[in-house]
């Protein structure tokens, strides 16, 4: 390092970035000092910190340039600090859960400690300039969630390489030479996500460069009981690259060596920056200072000779040794007593920082209780309650660390102590407290999803425009050209999957595209939902527009958790300040066995709140939702009828240009007697049913609901209530699944509960998974003769002399 670095630097510029280096680190480990103890004196509810990991850190911030991503975790303080990224204040204010998006730019407060996140987005919602600064995207807590969306963030340089003209903006790629670092501690190599990453990463040949953290723990189970090999360097061997074989650059180095992590990433980088080689730093022998976080400590399973060597081989220790033991023709690098300076006003400089941070914190709340005492004491002037109001007051006034929560139960209460009562000062009070809510629902509420004219519910909508005699096509064909059409128009989109490319997807939605627009825009993968979504979310932080396609609705289960946690709260836990508008296409709907049949709809959309889930009724419907994402910034589920592909559809005219809009209800067919709602492919059988019912006398009118997030955003269903009066749910789902949802949007959301004159029924499958084959499709779910059989006893109840029984 001493030859390399002297062959680019002066002396001076040499020890002037070691010097610095060395604040930088003593500064992050003061900052985790004292970070402990102010959760530990109840001024902060949790804390995790990055002790142990500063010289690593450094390392790779001194190689992460402009333009390059981070995908890492919840001990990268030191390294967010040395790229100029994260302030101390930032840091404490995040610890406190400051709301204030001035001071706590990584998520207005809504993450815990240490997840951090820089602001890809202006104000506007529009993308900033993401080469001109240094990006971090925005850390989640589940263990190795990280590792997918890294290889996506890498796979987009590849992307831009290879698709000169995709970022037609010049907003997001200089040439694709770009890095995605990633971070991940070593216990969590343990998880899948993280093993299936190294994977594809391999097989993509990605410019990433995956750091390993490893103190030899995770909490308290040490790695004996993680993995096969105690040391992942020789449990990852097989993934290195030698001259027959793609695979990695694997590179061990130590935690508290400075110099060999130095050398470490700088290979790295350029391996990875110039020829697109994912890499692998090992970092072995950390320490964890402070052990795991502040839930508890390390020494109830650590041992004294552990302890001690932590102590021996910390770090900063090390690299203060390594200092002031260089020796350069008689050049020095700092003293000792020039060190000690240093970590004297590193101590000053963080305790500055979080005393100041805390002021920042406190003084709102400050304000915010005396005014709500203000406003109170005003009434309980004016109340014959005064004294059990003023009670109140002074358990308010007692209180030197008020939270929010405090001030508004007071006011909360002190409504319910005056019900009835009308004085000019309750008024004051009520308007004052109605004002704050909408503020605090900014503050925790807003932005789950897109508050920018990009919202999927302002594109305007355009109908699909047919011929006089249209040309009858299978519903695969609509959809296919339809993607031709859209990967003629846009550079910037692509999608992959399993059987996507080559054969053009399972059931040839995709036929004839990868030869027509190749490889990169139109790509297979191996079978790893994960990773795939993983991919569809970091290529689309980065200004891409991916189609990530699970090739069936039930193999969305494996990457529910990254659908959850990662992808469908980007935007909410940035709040406002990244965004993913990733397209998830799949397939499912009305399938006939136990495996590929699941229908998890009531799971999916309550897991996926900040995303779309859309259910079209067939390809013509799908295609025109797609039309209509690409034109909005959020992320969304596609799921197309898998019954559908093969079903003659009218060919439009205007194919890639119409639009399916988000949130709107279709009546299919008019009805006075009976609403009956539905989606997917069940429409077409409860589309069948109502035609047997309109036999035996009941008119049926039959409502699509098209997508179950966001549920008909015009309410039109309470519209067709006030005429029939009744209204009949009908899903393939389990019992109590997506229908109850729909049945609680309609009676709650819209007060469908008012216009009914009979009880609202649900017709949901059984509550196990689909028996196999045609009988097992008739027994498992609703049929038609159950549709017509319940909605006909639904009618013989309301009007038994017009109804005779059936049996």
């Amino acid at each position: 390092m001493e030859v390399q670095t002297e062959s680019k630097l002066t002396f001076d510029q040499f020890k002037k970035q070691i010097i610095e280096d060395y604040k930088i680190a003593v500064l992050s480990r003061e900052t985790s000092l004292l970070g402990r103890r102010e959760v530990l004196t109840g001024k902060a509810k949790f804390g995790i910190f990055g002790d142990g990991k500063e010289l690593p850190q450094i390392a790779m911030a001194r190689v992460f340039k402009n333009g390059d991503f981070r995908s890492g975790y919840y001990r990268d303080q030191t390294f967010m600090l040395a790229i100029g990224q994260l302030t101390l204040s930032a840091f404490f204010a995040q610890l406190y859960a400051n709301t204030d998006l001035e001071k706590e730019p990584a998520s207005g407060g809504r993450q815990m400690t240490s997840h951090f996140a820089t602001r890809s987005l202006n104000d506007d919602g529009s993308w900033k300039n993401l080469t001109e600064q240094k990006n971090s995207s925005s850390d989640i807590s589940p263990t190795s969630g990280q590792m997918p969306r890294l290889l996506g963030l890498a796979q987009a340089s590849k992307y831009y390489r290879e698709i000169t003209n995709a970022d037609t903006e010049n907003n997001f790629s200089i040439e694709g030479n770009e890095i995605a670092f990633g971070t991940i501690g070593d216990a969590s190599t343990s998880e899948g996500p993280f093993w299936e990453t190294i994977n594809a990463g391999g097989v993509l040949q990605v410019p990433m460069i995956v750091s390993i953290w490893d103190d030899g723990y995770g909490i308290s189970v040490p790695a004996k009981y993680q993995r096969t090999k105690t040391n992942l360097s020789e449990l990852l061997s097989g993934f290195q690259r030698n001259e027959d074989e793609r695979g990695y650059e694997i590179i061990t180095c130590k935690a508290w060596d400075y110099a060999g992590l130095i050398d470490a990433y700088q290979r790295a980088e350029k391996l990875a920056r110039e020829e697109h080689i994912p890499c692998i730093i090992h970092v072995r022998e950390c320490t964890q200072p402070q052990g795991h976080s502040t839930s508890g400590s390390h020494e109830r399973y650590k041992s004294e000779e552990r302890l001690d060597w932590e102590k021996e081989f910390d770090g900063i220790a090390k690299f203060k040794e390594w200092i002031l033991n260089f020796d350069a023709a008689d050049e020095k690098l700092a003293t000792e007593e020039t060190l000690n300076k240093i970590e004297e006003e590193a101590k000053k400089e963080v305790k500055t920082a979080q005393k100041q941070a805390w002021e920042d914190y406190l003084n709102p709340l400050l304000n915010l209780k005396n005014h709500a005492v203000e406003l109170l004491e005003k009434v309980a002037s004016e109340s014959p309650n005064k004294s059990f109001i003023e009670t109140e007051i002074n358990s308010l006034k007692s209180k030197q660390t008020p939270f929010k929560k405090d001030v508004y139960s007071v006011v909360r209460k002190v409504f319910r102590m005056t019900r009835g009562e009308n004085s000019n000062a309750k008024k004051e009070l009520i308007q004052w407290f109605e004002a704050r809510m909408k503020i605090e629902n900014d503050v925790y509420s807003s932005h789950l999803h897109s508050e920018s004219q990009w919202n999927a519910l302002n594109v305007e909508k355009v109908d699909p425009i047919y011929a006089e005699e249209p040309l009858l096509e299978d519903g695969r064909v609509v959809v296919r050209d339809n993607f031709d059409k859209i990967f003629e128009q846009n550079t910037n989109v692509l999608i992959f999957g399993e059987d996507a490319g080559n054969i053009g997807d399972v059931n040839q939605g995709l036929e004839g595209l990868q030869e027509k627009y190749g490889e990169t825009k139109v790509s297979d993968t191996g079978i790893r939902e994960a990773t795939i979504l993983g991919q569809g979310i970091g290529m689309a932080m980065r200004g891409l527009r991916p189609i990530a396609e699970i090739q069936y609705l039930d193999y969305v289960l494996y990457g529910l958790q990254l659908m959850s946690d990662d992808l469908a709260t980007v935007l909410y836990r940035t709040k406002g300040g990244q965004k993913a508008p990733l397209i998830i296409r799949t397939r499912g709907h009305r399938l006939e066995g136990v495996w590929h049949a699941g229908s998890p709809m009531g799971g999916i959309l309550n897991l996926v709140r900040g995303m779309y889930v859309l259910v079209p009724r067939d390809l013509t419907k799908a295609a025109g939702f797609y039309n209509t994402l690409l034109k909005c910034d959020e992320p969304a589920i596609v799921v197309e009828s898998l019954n559908g592909y093969r079903l003659k559809e009218k060919m439009p005219q205007n194919i890639g240009e119409f639009n399916t809009p988000i949130g709107e209800v279709e009546i299919t067919k008019t009805g006075s007697d009976v609403t009956l709602v539905t989606y997917g492919s069940t429409w077409r059988i409860v589309t069948e049913a109502a035609k047997e019912l309109a036999q035996l006398g009941i008119d049926a009118e039959v409502i699509d609901i098209q997508s179950l997030l966001p549920f008909d955003v015009k309410h039109d269903i309470v519209k067709s209530l006030e005429k029939t009066n009744r209204l009949v749910v009908i899903d393939e789902d389990v019992p109590g699944g997506a229908s109850a949802f729909m049945m609680q949007q309609i009676l709650e959301e819209q007060n469908g509960y008012f216009h009914l004159d009979s009880k609202p029924i649900t017709i949901a499958a059984k509550a196990h998974r689909t028996a196999y084959a045609t009988d097992g499709d008739y027994f498992s779910k609703p049929s038609v003769d159950d549709i017509v059989e319940k909605v006909y006893e639904l009618m013989l109840e309301a009007k038994p002399n017009d109804f005779p029984e059936l049996f």
